[in-house]
């Protein structure tokens, strides 16, 4: 019984102290984004979103399974009017239908979708 506590104390040690390193930083956005200036447009704003997260899946002709693409702005606005564009980007990692499947966006990327999608999807 001793040897097992000589052997666990020492690892409960190190898994104590690898948690304490997590902080605020931790946390932060990993990509800062410019407030835009004027109206949240595809053109100027959304198409560099979709292109860099979506299209390695959502491309014309799909990939890995994906049931529709999202290459042009009428693809995009489709999914932005009937609330699936939203819903996927906002729900957590993990989660069922939680797009990009390798990780949530940066929540301000999030944020500036949905002021896109509030602002009425504008193409330009």
């Amino acid at each position: 019984m001793k040897r097992n506590v000589k052997f666990l104390l020492p690892l409960l040690a190190l898994t104590l102290i690898a948690c304490t390193s997590d902080g605020e930083s931790d946390l932060e956005e990993m990509e800062e984004m410019e407030e835009p200036n004027g109206p949240v447009t595809y053109n100027a704003n959304i198409r560099a979103i979709i292109n860099s997260n979506c299209l390695n899946c959502h491309s014309d002709p799909t990939r890995n399974g994906a049931p529709f693409s999202l290459t042009d702005f009428q693809q995009v606005s489709v999914r932005a009017d009937n609330g699936s564009l939203s819903r996927a980007i906002n729900k957590q990692t993990g989660d069922a239908g939680a797009m990009p499947p390798s990780g949530r966006l940066p929540q301000t990327t999030i944020d500036l979708i949905d002021q896109w999608i509030d602002e009425g999807f504008l193409e330009q």
